[in-house]
């Protein structure tokens, strides 16, 4: 297959990011060395044509990548990042996203049923992650995919993960013929309906659709069929839940609440741990670990296997418990109840300026960068069992007051 000329008509009609994104997807400014990026697209190049691209492509493209400087800033500011649990699931579990939700399960019910006794992934979750990913197709992305793939590529952050999904996205290119134009999607370089990578799309996306090609990007059925192929591979349990909201009893110890200490429901029981419904948890030998996203004053969820699966998808627990609680959503289940603090905000500055205090401390918060992490959560829970405050590794008012107070000179 010969690409030079395809791409050149490309350009011609559309440039290779379209006036249409001019404003996200200028070239560098004076933050991104040209040099050195043209140096890390070559090597890109190479890299390519290793793993087998076919050099009239790998010639073609390279010339027309440039950086996005945009896709940096997103990078670093991440919703899941920056947003409180409370503030991130008001905006993703909406009552308008619920009906939507549940139009769309009425209409693909003969396919979805298909779909769960093939792959054993039941509907509730695929139109949940449906509607995280896309808002049900509303928005699939328009920055050219790339572009922002070459730049996260040649950004050290996590140069080698975006290096690797450049090149799985030219083997797509290749395999689906796919003209440049139609490489379109998140700032990420996420594409189609469920805003897979490259990587997952060629190796987890499958015609639902019967057509003989794998559209993620007009085709709904493709789309769906791909996500629950992707989950099954992922190690999706049939038969099980993600998990569920539960009751923690006065007293309760908080530092037991980390995705990394499971214990089975039958001893979430045995310490007084309840369904909403006041009953207690099934006393069965399943296990599960407890979560606290917004601290101990926030709502409590008890994780199942599968919501490990979920994360696997994407890493965030905000993601994943925004896509539990939306299919539970399209179940008939209520809406979530974010609890006495759950929403209150939280600032970057807040959060770096309690990293320098534990660090101080002796208490490894990692580099001071305004984000709540898996290590800063440790190393502020290690700090409140220290002061005798509810160990939860949430950075509540209370936390930073006493940690304030400690390492004021």
């Amino acid at each position: 297959m010969k690409y030079p000329q395809k791409l050149l008509l490309t350009r011609k009609l559309t440039g290779f990011c379209g006036l249409w994104l001019l404003t996200v997807c200028t070239t560098a400014s004076a933050a991104v060395d040209q040099q050195t990026f043209a140096s890390c697209i070559a090597d890109l190049g190479e890299r390519a044509r290793v793993a087998g691209v076919e050099t009239s492509l790998v010639t073609a493209v390279l010339p027309e990548i440039a950086p996005i400087e945009r896709v940096i800033q997103l990078d670093r500011k991440q919703p899941e990042f920056v947003q409180t649990f409370g503030a991130y699931v008001d905006k993703r579990v909406t009552e308008g996203r619920v009906e939507r939700g549940r139009a769309l399960l009425a209409k693909h019910q003969p396919f979805l049923q298909d779909l769960l006794e093939r792959y054993g992934v039941p509907p509730r979750y695929l139109i949940a992650f449906w509607g995280l990913e896309t808002n049900f197709g509303s928005y699939l992305g328009n920055i050219p995919t790339l572009n922002a793939l070459a730049t996260l590529a040649c950004d050290p952050r996590r140069s080698d993960f975006f290096a690797g999904e450049f090149v799985d996205a030219l083997q797509l290119m290749e395999r689906e013929e796919l003209p440049l134009e139609t490489l379109r999607g998140s700032w990420a370089g996420a594409l189609g309906h469920t805003q897979f990578m490259p990587s997952s799309y060629l190796r987890y996306a499958v015609d639902g659709d019967g057509d003989g090609r794998v559209d993620l990007w007009a085709s709904e059925r493709d789309a769906l069929a791909s996500g629950a192929n992707f989950l099954r591979s992922l190690g999706w349990t049939p038969e099980l839940r993600w998990g569920r909201q539960v009751t923690l009893p006065e007293g309760f110890p908080y530092e037991l609440a980390s995705l990394g200490k499971k214990r089975s429901l039958r001893a979430w029981a045995s310490m007084g741990v309840r369904q909403l419904n006041g009953a207690s948890v099934p006393a069965l030998d399943l296990d599960a670990a407890l979560l606290l996203p917004a601290g101990h004053l926030g709502p409590a969820f008890l994780v199942y296997e599968n919501f490990r699966v979920v994360m696997r998808w994407n890493q965030s627990l905000s993601y994943a418990l925004s896509v539990g609680l939306l299919a539970d959503r399209l179940a008939g289940a209520p809406p979530l109840a974010l609890g006495e603090a759950a929403s209150a905000p939280l600032r970057s500055a807040d959060i770096e300026n309690a990293q320098r205090a534990l660090n101080a401390l002796g208490h490894e918060a990692g580099e001071p960068d305004g984000v709540l992490g898996k290590r800063t959560r440790a190393a502020l829970r290690a700090f409140q069992l220290e002061n005798e405050l509810p160990a939860d590794g949430y950075p509540d008012a209370r936390t930073l007051e006493t940690l304030a107070a400690v390492t004021l000179p």
